[in-house]
């Protein structure tokens, strides 16, 4: 099974969630601004993708200058807690798969190597 956390106004989003779902597998939507992950999933799929969370935070998001993450210092644990409370502030879509894969799919490439076996 494939999870998406998916933005339906993002059309990024909602390209790869076409391209997931006409590639077959069972895909499970989760619309993250309206059920935001918990800061122990986030630090899980931070993990799946090898990044930190300051890797996936949309730094031309309003909030992000409203909270002025741009001069924050780099602790993990608070840029998790800070994510799992703004989740606008996260990438998308980020692409989760059973065997332990995870993307952020915002291009052609990026997704089509997820669908590949």
């Amino acid at each position: 099974m494939t999870t998406v956390w998916h933005n339906p106004r993002c059309s990024k989003s909602r390209c790869a969630l076409d391209a997931l779902t006409e590639s077959g597998p069972d895909v499970v939507v989760r619309r993250y601004l309206d059920d935001p992950p918990t800061a122990a999933e986030l630090s899980d799929v931070l993990d799946r993708l090898g990044l930190e969370p300051w890797d996936i935070t949309r730094m031309a998001e309003p909030r992000a200058e409203e909270l002025g993450l741009a001069a924050r210092d780099r602790d993990r644990d608070e840029w998790i807690a800070v994510l799992a409370e703004n989740p606008v502030l996260i990438q998308r879509p980020i692409v989760l798969t059973d065997d332990g894969r995870a993307v952020i799919a915002r291009d052609e490439e990026t997704l089509t190597s997820l669908l590949r076996p």
